[in-house]
């Protein structure tokens, strides 16, 4: 089954003990979309401006994604510029431009409302809202955001919430918008706001599960050398919300492998620069890993 991914395409630049890169393909919706390709037919609604450049789009469009919605407008693309150092577990942002972001409302075709499966990748939550109000019936719509748009958005974000049947927080975003300090205590809360599961990211400490009365918590897999952690959690969320589209049913089993899925796809991200590890990323490569964690336990 297909995906809608709504989000950002990003001119990144980072720096981190590994090094440096500038203008590099990125953005919320390109993580997410780069591993969940590897499991079903995603369709990527973002806006880029003027000077994005051709070839980032080749590489998008030569990965099997669908760009009818990737809308060009006048003006510079969104962009990010951010620092890692530590034990790179959060970034400093330098600088942020919105550019044609501030005035983006998504538009996609007629056959694209009717995809059953969405996910709202980080974006401000009325662009978020707006997309979602023009689909068909969906039957899967998964949902991420960030400690802007809690603290500066929380009304729209929590009129948001009660229509979504996921929401990918990681752990201060769960605390900040729950008021809770216990993990599980914040989860409980986010689901009790509408949700049928929430997912806690916790960086290099895994990933916790709430929800479909399931409480589960995975480990990160190890990762020997973390270069850049720039989109890990939305190349977790490509792979959770990929395997489920592809899963005949939503149960603790098929719930228990995405969180695998997605916590393998994410330990790739982290193996390289922006896109650079998963854009070369095949689903044998994501099923060899899997079978390697697995033997973990």
């Amino acid at each position: 089954m297909s995906i809608v991914v709504l989000g950002t395409v990003a001119l990144d630049d980072v720096a981190t003990p590994s090094g440096k890169r500038r203008e590099m393909l990125g953005g919320s919706a390109a993580h997410f979309a780069m591993s969940a390709r590897l499991f079903t037919s995603v369709h990527l609604v973002a806006v880029v401006g003027k000077d994005f450049p051709a070839k980032h789009i080749g590489l998008l469009r030569n990965k099997g994604l669908i760009l009818d919605s990737l809308v060009k407008a006048g003006g510079r693309t969104f962009r990010w510029q951010g620092r890692y150092s530590g034990d790179l577990n959060t970034a400093i942002t330098l600088n942020t431009e919105l550019g044609v972001l501030s005035s983006f409302r998504p538009f996609i075709s007629e056959g694209e409302r009717l995809i059953k499966h969405i996910f709202l990748a980080n974006v401000d939550p009325d662009i978020q809202r707006h997309l979602l109000a023009g689909m068909r019936s969906p039957e899967l719509v998964g949902l991420d955001s960030m400690n802007y748009w809690i603290k500066h958005k929380r009304r729209s974000l929590l009129q948001l919430l009660k229509k979504v049947d996921i929401y990918v927080a990681n752990d201060q975003e769960a605390r900040l918008l729950s008021g809770e300090h216990n993990l599980v205590a914040a989860a409980r809360y986010l689901c009790n706001l509408g949700p049928k599961m929430v997912l806690v990211k916790k960086g290099e400490h895994g990933v916790l599960f709430y929800g479909n009365n399931v409480l589960f918590s995975l480990p990160a897999y190890p990762v020997e050398k973390v270069v850049d952690p720039t989109g890990a959690g939305d190349t977790f969320a490509g792979g959770f919300m990929g395997y489920l589209s592809k899963a005949k049913k939503i149960d603790a089993a098929s719930i228990k492998r995405a969180l695998a899925y997605g916590t393998v796809a994410a330990s790739f991200n982290v193996e390289g620069f922006g896109l650079e590890r998963t854009a070369r990323l095949t689903a044998g490569d994501l099923k060899r890993r899997l079978k390697k964690f697995k033997s973990y336990f």
